[in-house]
């Protein structure tokens, strides 16, 4: 591993457990991956494959100006961007270089910016994004596989962070808050419980206020596309070394078409809905997860033994390597977790 890649896992984890906030962050991770590809700007999107895109879970940003950063999401939100995940999912190389013929960069003076999806065989984990102002050298093949390298590294960093923070909620869970959003994706009302949720999340690790505001355009956006569907409406998911315990945002249109208002429900994260992204950021495996299920359940050791058609010592042997993985003292912290 390149020592860039080492330093990220030393620092993230690191950042995390100083109550750094996303920008301070941003930092750390631009400075750890400046040695391996220099750069003038970095935003590095968290998700897990549960989760998915194009939402994701939290993100770092580091030196792309407002304006510049909240037009590229709101394309990206919209359907206009010019190298979505999708299109770099389908390569065997999940990374693009784009250049000055591309009109958002040149009206932000950017001369560059490489992107990169994080996948591997679990699925994907998230997007970076390089840039280099107009007048320094574009991005080349060396500086891709040098970006390409950092993949895996920098995946494994962001699961050190998310585990870095606590794996039982602590902070209680609020009334679910509603914000309505209308067909221009601009608020139009918020509810007294929402506000609740927003002022907690504020006194958390805070985000600019322009990444939150292009948040809302994206849950707004996909719940439209998705009005049709067989699960119409959006997901992203807050873990609790952002926000104190898992939190979902979820978008609903409030018409069969989605053109007309959406609304974002706030609520704690609980249970089987809450499980699988827990899995995932935490490597617990397809058969550690069914006994963590059963346990959910209210099912005693014997008896999940018996439902699996296992022995009681196979079955503690799993939980062993569930605690060991979370860092949870025992099952009632680790149904905790899952339980909120």
């Amino acid at each position: 591993m390149r020592r860039s890649g080492e330093r990220l896992l030393r620092e993230l984890p690191e950042a995390a457990r100083q109550r750094l906030d996303l920008a301070e962050v941003g930092e750390v991770v631009s400075h750890a991956i400046a040695a391996e590809v220099p750069h003038d700007g970095v935003r590095l999107l968290a998700t897990c494959p549960s989760a998915g895109l194009p939402m994701g879970s939290f993100s770092f940003w580091h030196g792309y100006e407002p304006e510049f950063g909240r037009e590229l999401l709101r394309g990206y939100y919209l359907g206009d961007d010019p190298v979505p995940p999708e299109a770099l999912a389908r390569r065997s190389t999940p990374l693009d270089v784009l250049g000055p013929d591309h009109r958002l960069l040149t009206e932000h003076e950017i001369g560059s910016e490489l992107r990169l999806l994080l996948r591997d065989d679990s699925g994907v984990w998230g997007v970076l994004g390089l840039t280099r102002a107009e007048g320094r050298d574009p991005f080349d093949r060396g500086d891709a596989c040098r970006a390409a390298d950092l993949a895996r590294p920098l995946m494994a960093a962001l699961r050190e962070y998310v585990r870095a923070g606590p794996l039982a909620p602590v902070v209680p869970p609020l009334p679910a808050g509603v914000i309505v959003l209308g067909p221009d994706h601009r608020v139009r009302a918020v509810t007294p419980q929402a506000f609740q949720w927003l002022e907690r999340l504020r006194g958390g690790r805070p985000s600019p206020e322009w990444i939150a505001e292009s948040f809302l355009v994206g849950l707004s956006s996909a719940a439209r596309r998705g009005a049709r569907g067989p699960l119409a409406g959006a997901t992203a998911w807050g873990p609790p070394i952002t926000h104190g315990r898992w939190v979902t945002y979820q978008g609903q249109p409030l018409d069969a078409d989605g053109v007309g208002d959406v609304a974002v429900v706030i609520q704690a994260a609980t249970g089987p809905q809450l499980l699988p992204v827990l899995c995932d950021w935490y490597g617990i495996s397809h058969r550690e997860r069914q006994i963590v299920e059963d346990l959910y359940d209210g099912a005693a050791p014997k008896q999940v033994a018996r439902r699996r058609g296992l022995s009681v010592h196979t079955v503690n042997d799993h939980l062993k390597s569930v605690f060991r993985k979370t860092g949870a003292g025992g099952r009632d912290e680790l149904i905790a977790a899952v339980t909120g």
